[in-house]
């Protein structure tokens, strides 16, 4: 007859072989989920936009940031982490992306949010570059499943303008 080391062997392997076949079809019943987040932003004020000692450009708005992501939970997913980015181009860089605001989302039911409030993370330019500065907003997400590979997009919303002077 077998041993009882054999006998636990042959049990905890098929155990772990049933646990990973189970975290594949969890993983796998995702790529079935189509979302349809939606987002949107308001940059109610320029707080200020200055010039720093050093010379670089520092900007300070308040936001009004909404958004609609309960489309991203399933029955595997632990939590969404969210941020907005401030995206423009330069001359001497194509993209140059800032985060402005971020945050986890726990569960379905804080997925649906309205947020008022001041950029988090400073807004500054290594230089002068940002004066009547075209820029996009971009509010990026990752979903972090309990089992699996994690999602990232993004909602990109264009036709944003800092001023052209000091203030």
């Amino acid at each position: 007859m077998h041993s009882f080391g054999y006998r636990a062997n042959a049990l905890l392997t098929f155990s772990l072989t049933i646990l990973a076949l189970m975290c594949a079809i969890a993983s796998l019943t995702d790529s079935f989920n189509s979302p349809s987040p939606s987002a949107q932003v308001q940059v109610l004020n320029i707080n200020w936009f200055q010039k720093q000692p050093n010379g670089n450009d520092e900007v300070s708005m308040t936001l009004n940031i909404s958004g609609d992501l309960q489309s991203l939970f399933t029955w595997n997913t632990k939590q969404v982490f969210v941020f907005l980015a401030a995206e423009y181009e330069t001359r001497k860089k194509p993209l140059n992306q800032i985060s402005l605001w971020d945050g986890i989302i726990p569960s379905k039911e804080h997925a649906k949010f309205l947020i008022h409030t001041s950029n988090k993370y400073r807004f500054i330019d290594q230089g002068t570059n940002l004066r009547g500065r075209e820029f996009n907003l971009t509010l990026h997400w990752h979903v972090m499943p309990k089992t699996g590979k994690m999602l990232a997009d993004k909602i990109v919303m264009p036709g944003y303008r800092l001023p052209k002077e000091y203030r």
